[in-house]
């Protein structure tokens, strides 16, 4: 794997854990990082339609392999802006349900620039969303309907950890984001893979 690629791997691995995991911005993220069941896979080509085999081949991954729970597909070229990034989306989440995947995975996105629609650039609230590296989240959707009934409140996930962000301000929030990329975890290589 190229060190780019490790890079990314060991910058992503560090925001889950010091970021996500530390701020409790997901529910179920916690247990399934602490047992190893997170894929770290990348792409590394511009194009759109590598990303997409890709993420068709990681979904046939988590198909075979029950043991890992979820997979993030870091983008490490190509997607830098915002606007490319959301039309990957776009074909990502319409290809999943054109290969018979809608219902059983769902995507969750982010990106270093994520803006919600109605938020300002600047709003804190968008770190919620903010990685070290454009990424889709590949979850699988019968665990996390299975988290989220036994979860207080899951409706309202969203407006806390927006409320979170905004308390912590956007210097913390930016700050904590990039020292992921600067002081990563050490960890190397791929987890579960």
């Amino acid at each position: 794997m190229p060190s780019a690629d490790t890079a990314a791997i060991a910058a992503t691995r560090a925001w889950v854990e010091r970021f996500v995991v530390a701020h409790h911005l997901c529910p179920f993220a916690a247990p399934e990082v602490r047992r190893e069941r997170v894929r770290y896979a990348t792409v590394s080509a511009e194009a759109i339609e590598p990303a997409l085999r890709t993420l068709i081949d990681e979904c046939r991954r988590l198909d075979e392999d029950p043991a890992i729970e979820t997979t993030l597909l870091i983008l490490t070229r190509g997607m830098a802006s915002f606007d490319d990034y959301l039309d990957l989306l776009a074909l990502a989440e319409a290809l999943l349900e054109a290969e018979g995947y809608e219902g059983i995975y769902q995507l969750a996105s982010f990106h270093p620039d994520y803006r919600f629609a109605d938020a300002e650039a600047d709003d804190p609230a968008n770190a919620t969303n903010r990685s070290p590296w454009p990424m889709l989240h590949l979850l699988r959707e019968a665990s996390l309907s299975r988290v989220l009934e036994s979860y207080p409140d899951p409706e309202a996930i969203p407006e806390r950890n927006v409320a979170a962000m905004r308390r912590l301000g956007l210097a913390r929030v930016t700050a904590e984001r990039l020292a992921c990329l600067e002081s990563p975890l050490g960890h190397e290589g791929e987890s579960r893979g």
